[in-house]
């Protein structure tokens, strides 16, 4: 670590790995429900389940993107960051946002108040109090972030890392409009949530996976921003009007159908792109790096980014045949590998590098940690293949053949333990990660990056 607000980061990771504890928790309950409906019913209904399973999701990336951006911009930019009093009182912010949504989930309170009171949008649900001070803590977090790349070095990463950031905040401006046309409201509805997660955190994705190739490979600065502002042109090319496909069934006017499929068709290309770079830099630098998990980590993000995101999503994009899939748990297998490959992998890889060096240890628990890259991907996979199944079979029956829809999920029961197992490995794979990262370390002065020396 070479400036001492980077440690700024590690306090932000600190409570995303909390919430991902949280969320994922929060999913194996929400897939227990599905089995045993009447689990904690009256305590605990499944909506509120899983609104505090994809909320916490969304926080605990949001928080590890904030925690990437304070460790990676001081050193692009040469300089420490300029306010750390607002970095923490930033986070102090987000913490307070958090819990104050998570009491209002769970004990509804002030239930339909316009400022205090759960609002009914999906992923939005945050009380409107909430969502301001998210606002103001975002500001917080883009005059810091954007005066210190202003004064100090320009690079490649740091300019496309303050498009995505700046992308996420202007974006999330659209979950204020609440207008009373349902039509309407699910237009801009997608404005948050489409171009959030297929359009700026891509942005955010290239640009962290191109300053951990920076850093593991050795490979020239040159070479890797010129893939960098490729997988972004086609990133934003693809992504903005791939929302289109969003629109299918909505009210939209009929020719979305047409622009949503044939772009949301190419969405598959930026993330074949990241891909195609992670490996030819690994490839070209052939770099002796120690910390093999980060690799692994930042390798297996692309490739599950691509899988997840691209083929999965590619699978039922076209209109005719979203017309019978939207809704399935096609769509739940898609989103499931997809967050986790794309967003849930790269918050993991850069963690997994930054930590030796914010804590002057050597790379730690290297083989814990690798282990814990493949029970958690596998886990992942088998779950995408058992929600596809399940989604296959829920299209024919329900779509195809209009059979009663509660009928419908008692046939997929068995499809639905199968995913509740995969949750309970996703958890072993977890708690493994967990203590890799945080568990005993041999703490001792680690040797600059610049000695690695490629391999021969």
């Amino acid at each position: 670590m070479k400036y001492q607000s980077q440690a700024i980061a590690k306090w932000y990771w600190f409570v995303a790995m909390a919430l991902f504890a949280v969320q994922v928790l929060g999913g194996l309950l929400a897939g227990f429900i599905y089995v045993q409906p009447n689990f904690l019913s009256e305590l605990m209904p499944f909506n509120i389940v899983r609104m505090l399973h994809s909320n916490a999701l969304i926080v605990w990336l949001l928080l590890g993107f904030f925690g990437a951006a304070y460790y990676i911009i001081p050193e692009e930019s040469e300089r420490e960051i300029h306010s750390p009093t607002i970095a923490y009182l930033q986070l102090i912010l987000l913490v307070a946002g958090t819990l104050g949504a998570v009491l209002t989930y769970i004990f509804d309170f002030f239930p339909g108040h316009w400022l205090l009171g759960k609002q009914g949008r999906e992923f939005l649900e945050q009380p409107l109090w909430v969502k301001l001070g998210i606002i103001v803590a975002a500001l917080m977090f883009l005059y810091n972030v954007s005066i210190t790349v202003l004064a100090g070095r320009k690079t490649a990463i740091t300019n496309v890392l303050l498009l995505g950031l700046w992308g996420i905040a202007v974006f999330f401006l659209f979950a204020l409009y609440n207008p009373n046309n349902l039509a309407l409201d699910k237009v801009y509805w997608w404005w948050v949530v489409h171009l959030w997660v297929e359009g700026v955190w891509e942005l955010v994705m290239a640009s962290v996976l191109a300053f951990i190739m920076l850093k593991l490979t050795g490979v020239d600065r040159e070479v890797i921003e010129k893939w960098l502002y490729v997988i972004v042109a086609t990133s934003l090319f693809t992504g903005v009007l791939g929302t289109g496909h969003h629109y299918y069934w909505i009210g939209a006017p009929a020719y979305w159908t047409w622009i949503g499929s044939i772009f949301s068709s190419l969405e598959v290309i930026p993330f074949f792109g990241m891909v195609v770079f992670t490996f030819m830099m690994v490839w070209k630098g052939r770099r002796n790096h120690p910390n093999r998990a980060a690799l692994l980590w930042s390798l297996g993000c692309s490739v599950l980014a691509f899988f997840g995101a691209g083929v999965w999503g590619f699978l039922h994009t076209l209109h005719s045949i979203n017309y019978y899939t939207h809704g399935t748990q096609v769509t739940a297998a898609h989103g499931h590998l997809a967050f986790f490959g794309a967003y849930v992998a790269l918050n993991i890889a850069i963690m997994t590098y930054a930590f030796p060096q914010i804590f002057k240890a050597n790379p730690y628990n290297q083989v814990l940690n690798m282990a814990s890259f493949w029970v958690m991907s596998s886990a992942m996979a088998f779950m995408t293949f058992v929600l596809t199944f399940a989604g296959a079979v829920q299209t024919h029956l329900q779509r195809v053949l209009g059979m009663n829809y509660m009928e419908v999920q008692e046939q997929l029961s068995l499809f639905y333990w199968m995913r509740f197992g995969s949750g309970v490995v996703l958890i072993i794979g977890v708690l493994m990660w967990l203590y890799a990262m945080l568990g005993p370390r041999r703490e001792v002065e680690i040797a600059p990056e610049s000695v690695y020396s490629p391999a021969e």
